[in-house]
């Protein structure tokens, strides 16, 4: 019998589950919250990202409308 193959256990999928939950309440207590200050400073940097990159995507937008425009004006 020294052919036999030793299948290791795994463990079962309540206590997988409990030490999962147990190491998540661990990481939480860790995290640090932004102050009222920094959490608008952040937004604030967030909206005007976004306002800028939809500014620039419009404008591209418009000049590639433009230019099919123009080329589809060729043959006229």
């Amino acid at each position: 019998m020294a052919n036999e193959v030793v299948k290791e256990k795994k463990p079962n999928i309540f206590k997988r589950f409990g030490k999962f939950c147990k190491e998540v309440a661990a990481e939480v207590k860790q995290l640090t919250w932004p102050t009222k200050k920094e959490l608008v400073n952040y937004s604030l940097a967030v909206v005007c990202f976004c306002a800028v990159m939809a500014l620039i995507i419009g404008l591209l937008d418009l000049g590639f409308l433009k230019g099919i425009e123009a080329l589809g004006n060729l043959g006229n």
